[in-house]
């Protein structure tokens, strides 16, 4: 089962210095027949303009994956832990029992981020923060791991919940697979280009809510930068 999401019909703000397209509810937007896909609890396509960003703010009991498509995202938290991370790479916070946090575009250039929300399998654990570069090379025509929940998954970012985010650089007219599972979802985003999957296109920034599929299959139609949760 594939239900589309076309960009056009996301919930959004634009609050001048950020141009927010909310996939499932948030904020001020609330659609009761997206709150939610499995764990999968936020996904934010965010435009930031240069020199801004988001203030000191608190989180907890949250993991809170952010992958940069364009510019970078500059954090800091209370912790002490700071960090530049670029396009292409993905920052991970796990907010645990409470941090406070900022990120920011302190370049000349607009930053867009995904920023993806998943609730943890456990509570009560120390919060912490990380970054990984991901070469897009690695990711030429197959999924990678970027951030996982469970041990043997390579260099993907840990993240403490029942889940994986994986991504993919496909060229026009290759496929990739995912070993997806029945009792799983999944919810892919082209951050460029555009895909079909079992017949259906999908395009930039169109969200796909994907459940009882076996092995996911992805076509490019063009080249294509991919994001997939893998959702329990």
């Amino acid at each position: 089962m594939i239900d589309l999401r076309p960009l056009a019909s996301l919930g959004g703000a634009n609050h001048g210095w950020l141009d927010a397209k909310h996939h499932f509810s948030f904020g001020g937007y609330h659609d009761p027949a997206r709150t939610h896909w499995g764990n999968l609890r936020v996904w934010n396509d965010d435009t930031i303009a240069p020199k801004t960003g988001f203030p000191p703010h608190p989180h907890r009991d949250m993991e809170i994956i952010t992958y940069v498509r364009e510019g970078a995202i500059t954090h800091q938290d209370n912790l002490g832990n700071a960090g530049r991370t670029e396009a292409g790479d993905v920052q991970v916070m796990s907010a645990g029992t409470g941090i406070r946090h900022a990120e920011y575009n302190m370049e000349d250039v607009t930053t867009r981020i995904f920023q993806i929300w998943i609730v943890p399998t456990r509570t009560g654990d120390q919060p912490q923060w990380g970054a990984k570069p991901f070469p897009k090379g690695e990711r030429s025509g197959q999924f990678v791991t970027l951030a996982s929940g469970y041990d043997g998954d390579g260099d993907a970012l840990p993240i403490r919940t029942d889940a994986r985010v994986v991504g993919a650089t496909l060229r026009k007219g290759e496929r990739a697979d995912y070993p997806l599972g029945r009792d799983r979802k999944a919810y892919l985003v082209p951050a460029t280009g555009a895909v079909e999957i079992d017949g259906v296109r999908v395009n930039a920034r169109d969200g796909a809510a994907i459940s009882e599929v076996e092995l996911l299959s992805v076509t490019a139609l063009e080249d294509s930068e991919l994001v997939l949760v893998d959702a329990a």
